[in-house]
């Protein structure tokens, strides 16, 4: 029986293309990239730009959820009125969506 399935191996050796290793090694990279890494960088890009466009006046969700309107940015420090006389600062980074007025 063991015979047999030798016999029915070949010779054992790998017989076809000696590139198709290093083939799907750049396929395989290719899936990656447009998969999860480009639509990454897309994200980021963007969030980038919500923040830099950021000025008094708008009103912003953060990433923990809280709603308001900025009443004043610093350099990394955005100041939110949630609630009329309840001011609070939180990062610039944190602001996760402007909402539309």
């Amino acid at each position: 029986m063991v015979s047999e399935a030798f016999a029915m191996a070949g010779n054992g050796a790998q017989q076809g293309n000696p590139y198709s290793g290093i083939i799907m090694l750049v396929l395989m990279f290719a899936i990656f990239y447009f998969l999860l890494i480009r639509p990454q960088q897309k994200r980021a890009k963007q969030h980038r730009e919500l923040l830099d466009a950021l000025q008094a006046g708008d009103e912003v969700v953060t990433a923990g959820g809280i709603h308001g309107r900025i009443t004043a940015i610093q350099d990394s420090v955005v100041t939110l009125e949630i609630a009329t006389g309840v001011k609070i600062k939180v990062n610039r980074a944190s602001v996760a969506n402007k909402k539309a007025q």
